[in-house]
Parts: structure tokens; C-alpha cells; sequence
């Protein structure tokens, strides 16, 4: 299994020549994910799905399923989205998916806070998307929030510490500067490697092999 790093918090997840797509957001250049068999959509904000991106996946991929909470099935009405909530695990070949959580962090009492769901892939890899929602299992991968409305690095950082995982590397990093995301990411990588984890920062179409 590869996870391939795209825009902002779009994550690519491959096994053979199948393809799981998490988050394609309104940062992402339109993709060819051919071959996807599902894509998951953690919240409903538009950094983390767009309907010019949901159709360009489904025309390269019509037959992939599209997962999500509630507050995404309301925001995407135009698209069939297959409801998951917190406990469930779902199949869709050669992934296993498992959601956490069930609601976004807090940005400002002033705001709504929606539905968000975090997702672990084959028991391996673990996206929270806009939550610190710890999953009561361990993690081998975790694709970390770095920058974000919602986010002090230093609660990013007690996340990490919280989830221990065995890799690391950030993702949510399209509203920090260039200077500010390479500290940033020395903070994560300090929390990652303080319990023994390996931290690998991933640009834009770098992959690690799990």
C-alpha cells in the first residue's frame, strides 16, 4: 500500500491498481484518479471536497463509492454519498475502512461545528481530518493537521503525542507561508519522534510505501 501526498489534505491511498481518495478539496488540480474504487469525504467543507473534483473522479471512475457523515450527504445533495458514522467499517476492496469521532474541531463559538469523521485505512493509516479525534487503536501512519482556523500547533502536537504513531507526516498545509510550515513541521516532527516514530514530511506528489 502507497499514500501519495496531493493538495492541501488530499491523500491517495493505492493497492495494485486500485485507489482510495481522501479529501478531494477546492485546493486540488483537477485529478485522473483512475482506477478509484472509493472516495472518502471526512466534513463538508470545500478544502476537503468540491463537486468539479467529485466529478472528475467519477468520470474516470464511475463505479466508485463515495463515503461520508450526514453533513456531507446534506452539502453534496447533487452526488450519491453512502452515510458512515463513528464505529463503522466499511469494505471496499483491497481497502477496509474504520471512522472515528463525529465532529469537527472548534473553531469559534461563533461558528457551527459539523459533522467530521476520521478514517483509518487496513488498520495502518489514520486521517482525522479536521478533528484530534485520538482512535482507541494503534497507528502506524498518521497524517497529521499542520496548519488550519482550527489549529495551535501546539495542540497538533499533544495530538501526535497522544496517538504515538510509528510514522508521521503533516497534511491541512495550504494557509501557512512557506517559513511557517517549516516550522511548523519541525514541531511535529519533535512530537513524532518523541515516542520513538519516524517523521517524514511529504510535498506535493510524494509518497510513502506502508
Amino acid at each position: 500500500m502507497k499514500v501519495t501526498k496531493y493538495e492541501h489534505a488530499t491523500l491517495v491511498i493505492s493497492s495494485a491498481d486500485s485507489l482510495l481518495v481522501i479529501d478531494p478539496g477546492n485546493f486540488l488540480a483537477p485529478p485522473d484518479f483512475t482506477g478509484a474504487v472509493a472516495v472518502v469525504i471526512t466534513h463538508e467543507h470545500e478544502d476537503h471536497w468540491s463537486a468539479q473534483n467529485l466529478s472528475a473522479i467519477l468520470e474516470k471512475a464511475p463505479d466508485a463509492t463515495i463515503y461520508g457523515p450526514q453533513g456531507v450527504a446534506d452539502a453534496a445533495s447533487g452526488f450519491e454519498i453512502t452515510v458512515v458514522a463513528a464505529g463503522d467499517v466499511i469494505q471496499a476492496e483491497p481497502f477496509t475502512l474504520e471512522f472515528f469521532g463525529d465532529k469537527h474541531a472548534v473553531i469559534h463559538e461563533s461558528i457551527p461545528v459539523i459533522d467530521n469523521l476520521g478514517v483509518m485505512v487496513n488498520d495502518e493509516l489514520y486521517y482525522g481530518g479536521d478533528s484530534y479525534t485520538v482512535p482507541p487503536k494503534p497507528v502506524g501512519t498518521l497524517a497529521a493537521p499542520i496548519g488550519a482556523p482550527w489549529l495551535k500547533i501546539g495542540d497538533s502536537m499533544d495530538y501526535v503525542l497522544a496517538v504515538k504513531p510509528k510514522r508521521a507526516f503533516y497534511v491541512h498545509d495550504m494557509t501557512l507561508s512557506v517559513a511557517g510550515k517549516s516550522l511548523a513541521s519541525e514541531r511535529l516532527k519533535w512530537a513524532t519522534e518523541k515516542n520513538g516514530g519516524e517523521y517524514k514530511p511529504l510535498e506535493v506528489g510524494d509518497s510513502i510505501d506502508l
